[in-house]
């Protein structure tokens, strides 16, 4: 007889849309060993591997894909009612699952964010950070109420809307070599030492894939938390960093750095909402879409 809990269907989906157990397992609050134990109880109950394991991490199997359609929908359907009970207690009103591409993380959703929780004390947003191209499936999938991604990227039948517009750049300490060029291209950029965000960011991977298909590789030699700390340290002269401008312009205020636009046409950063259906969402998220938007 198969058994498993509520709280083995939210580690599963954790986990695959992580594709780390490692990763799914903070993502729902669980030890490491308790998460892995959890994953191969299913396993037992069901007679099926639901993941397939490797050194880059978790892929989910036919059955594990299975499984994830039934663990989403079970959960949407928890959540509903949840948010719908909640209202006769005056409790939480609900909760948005967002997904967002680095640039939109960290340059432009927490103001926006802040704003709107203020307005409305009963909401929570959950956001997990992508890259774009991962994001159009998710949504697709109905992982997320909502997606923030590269207009560059194909969409299909989504719904989006203008969100941001930036572009990523390169910010090299005063005396660098390349501190004086007007324009830079990813390529010259490669023939440098770089600092970067760690190697698990939605933007690192972007970049490290973008080096792939050109032929090169990043010499990364510092992996940072954050777009300020690689600035800083590209001040320092330990490498050159790729931001967005609105980050550089702010840091350049307070650090002796350069800011030298990237050539490359995907360094446009045109920012996009997806979503599957505006009408289907709850009132409390449509409004955050508007309030995004606005």
């Amino acid at each position: 007889m198969m058994r498993f809990d509520l709280v083995d269907l939210s580690l599963f989906r954790h986990v695959v849309e992580a594709g780390s157990i490692t990763h799914g397992a903070a993502r729902a609050n669980l030890a490491l060993a308790a998460a892995s134990t959890r994953i191969r109880g299913l396993e037992e109950s069901l007679g099926a591997a639901l993941l397939t394991r490797n050194r880059l991490g978790v892929t989910p199997t036919p059955a594990g894909r299975a499984l994830l359609a039934h663990a989403r929908s079970l959960l949407a359907a928890i959540e509903r009612m949840q948010t719908e009970l909640s209202a006769f207690s005056g409790g939480t009103v609900g909760q948005i699952r967002v997904l967002a591409n680095t640039n939109a993380l960290t340059e432009f959703l927490p103001e926006a964010l802040s704003a709107y929780l203020a307005a409305h004390p009963g909401v929570s947003v959950d956001i997990d950070e992508h890259t774009s191209d991962e994001i159009v499936g998710l949504v697709a999938e109905g992982a997320a109420d909502l997606g923030i991604l590269s207009g560059t990227v194909d969409t299909g039948t989504l719904q989006t809307y203008p969100f941001r517009k930036d572009r990523f750049v390169v910010v090299a300490g005063s005396g660098h070599p390349v501190a004086r060029r007007a324009a830079l291209t990813f390529g010259e950029v490669l023939d440098h030492d770089l600092v970067g965000l760690d190697r698990a960011s939605a933007i690192t991977r972007f970049l490290a894939e973008r080096a792939v298909r050109i032929g090169r590789v990043m010499r990364l030699r510092v992996q940072l938390r954050g777009f300020d700390a690689v600035c800083r340290l590209a001040d320092a002269r330990v490498g050159l960093g790729i931001v967005p401008e609105s980050t550089a312009r702010r840091a350049a205020r307070g650090l002796d750095i350069a800011v030298v636009p990237l050539v490359d046409p995907w360094a446009a950063r045109e920012l996009t909402l997806c979503l599957r259906d505006l009408e289907a969402l709850p009132a409390f998220a449509r409004d955050f879409v508007a309030h995004l938007r606005a």
